[in-house]
Parts: structure tokens; sequence; C-alpha cells
């Protein structure tokens, strides 16, 4: 299975608007912050592999 990178744009709740950083449609996907690790914040890169989501390792929090 291909790895999908994404970035979160915007927690809203229980919520996070995370955009697909390869696409060029600018929509972004929203999902339940349950299904996300802990420690996300807005800026955070996430690689969804293997029905998974996880933090990139090179994640710049600034």
């Amino acid at each position: 299975m291909e790895a999908i990178f994404y970035v979160v744009e915007r927690i809203d709740g229980d919520y996070a608007h995370l955009k697909q950083m390869e696409s060029q449609d600018g929509e972004s996907k929203l999902v339940a912050r349950a299904l996300l690790p802990e420690g996300i914040r807005e800026g955070t890169r996430l690689i969804y592999e293997w029905l998974e989501y996880r933090i990139d390792a090179e994640s710049n929090f600034g």
C-alpha cells in the first residue's frame, strides 16, 4: 500500500482537517481525532499507510 502524506490544517474540537500534501485541489479531509495519533497539532505532518495514521518523524513544529 502506498503511503499518503497529510498536514493538519486545523483542529476543530473532536475533528481535524487534513490537507493531502501532493494534492492541488485545495480540499481538506475531515477526520475524527480518535483515529489520529496523540499529540497532533496544526502543522503536524502525518503519514497514512495500511489504514493507520502516524506522525511523520520529520514533522517540523517550528
